[in-house]
């Protein structure tokens, strides 16, 4: 456990002025330093009907705001017939949505339906976390406006570079509006780097925090590696140089670069690892090349897969965290990153991995093949990366969101509250002195 002060600033670009981040010391990294809370998470899409790392967050999450005592009820979008009914005792409310037509994986909700309102009312929480983008963010304003309670909005998909990456020009702009209206209405929002909180204060938003980066080092460990998963992901060519990639396989990810990276450098063999939208086109992208595709893995075989490659490649420039990217660390797997979204607040360029200009492909073709050249520079690497991510638990992460993130927004709501009080009091002073 990191048991150092914690202080982040990020400086606007566009008008100078200073977001400052939460600051917290060793206290505050003391899970049970805040009394319990009763606590509602509204969680859309839900996290509990697939492998990533905006799911692992939420578990984990989960897990420690019940070692810490708090008492939570979960609300998702889930129309499966076997929907989990809680989770570390937690009930969870299931309520009915839609596929989305982009990802038909994922169900949404516009949260009018399903009993969101009553639960609520009947829980009386003391604070409202919801995930955001999402439908169901707007119901939710309405319903804790009418109850009084105070909103953390979390903010974990970057819904406008995906609608750049797609060619949808007027959704980008469109987008920015719809985050800057749902986010400002909050009394704090949170999201999963200091890249993206000074992304999102650029567009206006205020009251912004950054949720602290952590990775399983138990679950994601170099003690991993083995013959026979190495011998599956390189088809037989264990003595290749092997590149991986773990993750979602969509069009934003970029990965089609990653063929003009093995077919420039000899003696390496790539292996992606995992499923979504781009997986089939992929695929034909890829055959004839040396190109393995597993699709979805889980549990220890995740594990050993992070564990078996040699070098992690994440072309993405979409990410608003990359857990991946840790997890690849945690494995002891350097890794060669696009300096774009969360991933330069992951690696410290030079020492724990490498970070190349997005869209720059020969500069990642430069990086890669100097990790493929010197093994003894991958094990320099290996060992840093894995050093770094024993800085960052889950633990920790959870006790500075219940001892500082979701103090504040209690903080800023009650503030909020003495103003709209004090508000009306000048108004009833001035109409009585006319």
């Amino acid at each position: 456990m990191q048991q150092l002060q914690e202080c982040h600033k990020i400086t606007k670009a566009s008008s100078g002025q200073a977001v400052a981040l939460s600051c917290y010391g060793p206290e505050d990294l003391n899970l049970c330093k805040t009394l319990p809370r009763k606590v509602v998470m509204i969680i859309e899409p839900t996290p509990f009907t697939h492998i990533s790392g905006y799911s692992n967050r939420f578990r984990e999450t989960l897990k420690y705001l019940k070692q810490a005592g708090d008492e939570v009820l979960i609300i998702v979008p889930d129309n499966s017939f076997d929907a989990p009914q809680e989770i570390y005792g937690f009930p969870i409310i299931s309520i009915r949505g839609f596929r989305f037509f982009l990802y038909p994986k994922i169900t949404l909700s516009f949260g009018l339906f399903g009993g969101i309102f009553s639960a609520l009312r009947r829980f009386r929480p003391d604070i409202v976390h919801v995930s955001t983008p999402g439908f169901i963010s707007f119901a939710v304003l309405f319903y804790v406006w009418l109850l009084r309670i105070p909103l953390l909005f979390s903010y974990h998909t970057h819904l406008p570079v995906y609608a750049r990456t797609y060619g949808l020009g007027l959704l980008e702009r469109f987008s920015w509006r719809l985050i800057s209206f749902v986010h400002n209405k909050a009394d704090l929002s949170i999201t999963v780097s200091p890249q993206l909180c000074q992304e999102l204060a650029d567009h206006g938003i205020k009251h912004i925090d950054c949720w602290r980066k952590a990775v399983d080092t138990e679950t994601f460990h170099p003690h991993f590696r083995n013959e026979a998963m190495r011998l599956r992901l390189t088809d037989d060519h264990p003595d290749c140089v092997l590149l991986i990639y773990v993750g979602r396989l969509g069009a934003e990810k970029n990965l089609t670069c990653l063929r003009t990276v093995i077919e420039t450098i000899p003696n390496v063999r790539l292996a992606l690892i995992g499923d979504g939208p781009f997986a089939k086109y992929l695929r034909k992208y890829f055959a004839g090349t040396r190109t393995h595709f597993t699709g979805q893995l889980r549990g220890k075989e995740l594990s050993e897969a992070f564990a078996c490659g040699d070098v992690f490649v994440m072309p993405s420039e979409s990410e608003t965290m990359g857990f991946v990217v840790m997890e690849a660390m945690a494995s002891g797997v350097p890794v060669v990153g696009a300096a774009a979204g969360g991933i330069p607040h992951l690696i410290q360029h030079q020492v724990t991995g490498y970070l190349y200009n997005p869209g720059n492909i020969d500069q990642l073709i430069g990086l890669v093949k100097q990790l493929v050249d010197n093994p003894w520079l991958r094990k320099d690497m290996s060992i840093q990366a894995r050093k770094e991510t024993e800085r960052w638990d889950w633990y920790s992460a959870t006790a500075v969101l219940r001892n500082v993130q979701y103090a504040q927004a209690i903080e800023n709501f009650q503030q909020s509250k003495r103003r709209r009080i004090w508000n009306k009091i000048q108004k009833i002073l001035f109409w009585w002195r006319r």
